[in-house]
């Protein structure tokens, strides 16, 4: 009798040990950021005959199988395939520009078995994997293994750039950025990576003055881009370790001089006008109501529409009668500020919080740098997402077609949020060495 009733327990455990270490909290909130977003979904389409949150459930579903193998598989081994896996996503990538579907302006999609698949999606995965085992043993320390990195990131960030994707793109360099930081480069240079992107803004702002001051017919720049210039060049010479006939100054300052000019070109010669529309547009959408500011205008009409408690789901009069355009992908977080006010904008956001900081955990606790370095660049990740989108639907980021993570609509972008996770569940499941594995 006592040996019957102890083999359920046993048995319960055999079961259990492969992931007795996994940061359970940390796995279950996307699985419930998932189920709320598919119900989302489905407020912003119940009037339509699509079941995309069925698809989202579905998708997600997989997510979490995968995630679950993932989190059992020692992670480990992934340094041993670093170099294929940069391979394969570089070959995708290109694959996607041969022979990829397109759609909006945009060759971003390979169809496969009837599903159209978005490689540059699981390129993050690729970068993160890449870029953690080119840094767990030469640090970013040193400014050469700095320009290491770059280096090898720049072949997969320009090949999404052209299809063009701007914003994954800009996802990617959310995470260099991230993991560049944790393997103990220089603040100053990471500050200087991203300057030449600023001095393109502050070029063209010609206050305090009434125009911009012009050298000649294509050269010209506002103060505060001057200014900005000669900071850099000060940040520049304190950081850099060329000290010598003032060669860190002199090449920071002429970095951003390059970037604003470069930018200032690009506004009047490359853009496209509704492309300028687009970056443009958060900061007076008013300006053109109809077309590039429609998005951002409705989604903050819905979202004032919530209030404080919201209108209920299924409720919501903006979200319903569909006035928010896209709104089960980019702009799924103005529907929970209708139906759910601003009592549910709250939870979500100290949802993603506690996802964040569980992420952080992880990478504090890791067994190695390797592991930590995977923890936080699956953070930067998920931290850029989630700003850039939430900022967007609110007014205060540029609509750049960034999903918010497990909430939004979309395959690719649910299976690799998935797959990041698995990854670094597998980074805490084997902090310490388990007896069952050999």
């Amino acid at each position: 009798m006592l040996l019957k009733s102890s083999l359920p327990k046993i048995r319960w455990k055999y079961w259990v040990k492969p992931w007795q270490q996994v940061d359970w909290l940390l796995f279950c909130l996307p699985i419930a950021v998932s189920i709320f977003g598919g119900i989302m979904i489905l407020s912003t389409e119940l009037k339509q005959p699509v079941t995309d949150w069925w698809w989202h459930w579905l998708v997600a579903s997989i997510g979490v199988v995968i995630a679950l193998f993932l989190a059992r598989s020692r992670y480990e081994h992934l340094i041993q395939w670093h170099w294929v896996t940069y391979g394969l996503t570089n070959f995708s990538l290109i694959a996607v520009m041969l022979a990829g579907t397109s759609a909006k302006g945009a060759q971003r999609w390979i169809n496969i078995a009837g599903f159209n698949v978005q490689p540059s999606e699981f390129a993050k995965v690729g970068i993160i994997i890449t870029l953690a085992a080119l840094l767990h043993k030469r640090t970013a320390s040193t400014i050469e293994n700095v320009f290491r990195a770059l280096a090898i990131t720049a072949i997969p960030w320009g090949l999404v750039f052209l299809q063009p994707d701007l914003a994954t793109s800009l996802v990617f360099g959310a995470i260099v950025l991230g993991m560049l930081y944790w393997a103990n480069a220089n603040p100053g240079w990471l500050i200087l990576m991203i300057s030449p992107i600023v001095a393109a803004i502050l070029f063209s702002i010609s206050w305090p003055l009434t125009e911009p001051i012009v050298l000649f017919k294509e050269l010209s720049f506002g103060p505060l881009g001057l200014f900005w210039a000669g900071a850099m060049g000060i940040l520049g010479w304190q950081t850099l370790p060329w000290r010598k006939f003032g060669l860190g100054a002199i090449s920071a300052w002429s970095l951003n001089m390059l970037g604003g000019e470069l930018g200032v070109f690009a506004w009047n010669h490359v853009l496209k006008e509704y492309q300028k529309d687009r970056l443009s547009v958060f900061i007076n959408p008013e300006h053109d109501p109809l077309g590039a500011g429609y998005h951002l205008i409705q989604s903050r009409i819905a979202i004032g529409a919530g209030e404080i408690w919201g209108w209920g789901l299924f409720k919501g009069p903006m979200t319903q009668l569909n006035f928010v355009p896209e709104q089960h992908t980019d702009f799924i977080f103005s529907a929970v500020g209708e139906e759910f006010g601003f009592i549910g904008c709250l939870v979500v956001l100290f949802v993603f919080c506690l996802i964040c900081f569980r992420l952080l955990h992880v990478a504090q606790t890791a067994k190695d740098n390797f592991g930590s370095l995977l923890a936080i660049g699956v953070l930067s990740m998920i931290v850029f997402q989630l700003i850039v989108n939430v900022g967007m639907t609110v007014g205060l980021a540029p609509v750049a077609g960034i999903p918010l993570p497990w909430m939004s609509y979309g395959r690719s972008a649910m299976l690799t949020n998935f797959i990041s996770l698995g990854i670094v569940e597998s980074v805490a499941n084997f902090r310490q060495r388990q007896k069952y594995y050999s």
